[in-house]
């Protein structure tokens, strides 16, 4: 009986034996036929850039924080137009991805080229011209000292310290003078600065980072501007961030009643310098703080009256004027913290009067009536007949104007305007500038009709277009690096991808429009489309290396 019932377990036990072993090799027959698999799951795909940019927190720590641009941004090719996305990588230690990085040293690498380009374009010959010394009545203003002859060095300007003012005494040298004060003094006839200024960088860092005494709201106009005042006297135009930087105009909209976009107007003073006009008044991007900045030390009543929190804790206010200027289209800070252009006044009217011109490309602004020059073919020709377009160069510097307004999109040029002191012989200023770079997917060929019906343009201009269209001088990659000087591009880069490869598609549109009216002048025999304004350097060494 013993025998039997250890005879019994024996069998058992290596019954149970042959199931274990028999179990450890079915696991390992099935572990080894299920492919491997990473143990985290992978990170989603790259989404758009610019969403993500969307949803960041513009605040000032953010700025400082920001080595580099933000990760996930498009890579657009200008030139064939394409996006492409850079892939996100599983983490690795420190919190960083590897694609992070690859991407981070991608942009760095390319940037780095951009600025390069950037240099060698503002290194042309095209872009240092030279130039015979300004006759005393080409300056638009002149400092006038006090007293004698003999004490020219007596103060120009002597004020207390008052209301956060600096206590300053400033007299006929121009080392004394604030960057403010030298821009107006270079103003001449034929351009705000001059190429190269060494006072743009000074006056552009002094408005994005001085302190703001005073803010009131700008009168006139369709929607919200502000006034803002610094300690040296200074002041500038403020136009706030209403939209972000991937949002395309609503294509139900008309041209008048889009908004105005705070990155289009900084984006218009740098493609303003890139096509060597000269013609924009400088303009910065800066983070202010709604209520430290604006609410706190307002004077303006009405303004301050509309100044709400918004649900989410957010401090808002809408101001007053014609359009844009309530609850529903309030700006908000993040939430204190507000994205805003800040372009430098010009001088005050008491000191130089602009006259204002309506443009003959004026649009109807009605919705279901067209312009005049919208109808008829041969608009321009009744227009070269009119002053002050019948002679001199105002015709070709509104073509220079409308070519501009073209490679940005910018539909509302309703007027522009001139120094009175220079009467016709004198450029335009391009103000107002903030509906361009709405619409980046479709062009306006209607922008262009001026250059389309009138045929001419100047050299100058010409030569500069195409300089930009060649690869070691692109349009978009110069744009590019000049964007990246702003303030707000350790935010987010000013301009969209799309928009700079838009630039380049619009200048090809302008290269051909030019080129087609030069077939036609030899079939028709009409009057020369290239205006030379560079005849007297013709035989000179200038035009070697163009």
């Amino acid at each position: 009986m013993a025998w039997r019932m250890r005879h019994r377990s024996r069998t058992i036990c290596l019954s149970l034996v042959f199931i274990t072993i028999f179990l450890h090799l079915l696991l390992a027959f099935v572990s080894l036929s299920i492919p491997r698999l990473p143990c985290d799951s992978p990170l989603p795909p790259g989404t758009r850039a610019f969403r993500d940019l969307a949803r960041f927190n513009h605040t000032s720590e953010s700025i400082n924080s920001l080595a580099e641009p933000p990760p996930g941004v498009l890579e657009g090719d200008a030139r064939g137009h394409r996006e492409t996305v850079v892939d996100k990588e599983l983490p690795a230690r420190g919190g960083t991805t590897v694609g992070m990085r690859r991407h981070g040293a991608n942009q760095t690498e390319r940037l780095e080229s951009d600025l390069l380009k950037l240099k060698a374009l503002f290194d042309h010959p095209l872009y240092n011209m030279p130039k015979p010394s300004i006759p005393e009545d080409d300056w638009l203003l002149k400092v006038k000292p006090k007293g004698k002859q003999s004490e020219r060095s007596s103060l120009m300007w002597v004020s207390a310290s008052q209301g956060g003012y600096d206590d300053v005494q400033w007299n006929s040298s121009s080392e004394s003078h604030p960057p403010w004060l030298r821009f107006h003094l270079g103003i001449t006839r034929w351009e705000l600065y001059p190429h190269l200024d060494p006072n743009m960088e000074l006056l552009t860092q002094q408005i994005a980072t001085q302190r703001i005494v005073s803010a009131v709201q700008k009168s006139g106009g369709t929607q919200l501007k502000l006034v803002m005042s610094f300690p040296n006297y200074g002041q500038a135009l403020f136009k706030p961030m209403k939209q972000e930087r991937d949002e395309e105009t609503n294509y139900n909209l008309y041209y008048f009643s889009d908004f105005e976009r705070h990155n289009a107007e900084i984006a218009a003073f740098h493609l303003d310098r890139i096509l060597g006009y000269r013609r924009v008044p400088p303009a910065v991007g800066r983070l202010v703080d709604v209520v430290k900045e604006i609410k706190d030390i307002t004077t303006d009543r009405k303004l301050a009256k509309t100044f709400f929190s918004s649900p989410v804790g957010n401090v808002c206010f809408y101001g007053l004027c014609s359009y844009y200027c309530s609850t529903e289209h309030a700006v908000c800070g993040r939430p204190l913290n507000l994205e805003a252009s800040l372009a430098v006044m010009l001088p005050d009217l008491s000191l130089a009067p602009r006259r204002s011109w309506r443009s003959p490309w004026r649009r109807s602004y009605s919705r279901s009536k067209l312009a005049k020059w919208e109808t008829e073919p041969d608009y321009c020709s009744t227009i070269k007949k009119t002053a002050p377009y019948n002679k001199g160069t105002r015709l070709v510097d509104f073509i220079d104007l409308v070519i501009l307004d073209f490679l940005m999109s910018n539909m509302d040029r309703h007027h522009y305007e001139t120094f009175e002191k220079f009467g016709n012989n004198t450029f335009l200023l391009h103000l107002d500038n903030g509906r361009a770079f709405g619409r980046h997917s479709k062009d306006e060929p209607s922008i262009l009709t001026p250059l389309r019906q009138c045929c001419r343009i100047r050299r100058s201009t010409w030569l500069r277009l195409r300089l930009l269209s060649l690869p070691q001088y692109h349009i978009s990659d110069v744009m590019r690096a000049s964007l990246s000087t702003d303030p707000l591009h350790k935010v987010a880069p000013l301009l969209a991808e799309p928009h700079l490869a838009a630039l380049s598609r619009r200048l090809k549109t302008v290269l051909d429009t030019v080129s087609r009216c030069q077939e036609q002048q030899k079939e028709d025999g009409r009057e020369k489309v290239i205006y030379d304004d560079l005849d007297s350097l013709r035989n000179s060494t200038f035009f070697a290396g163009l």
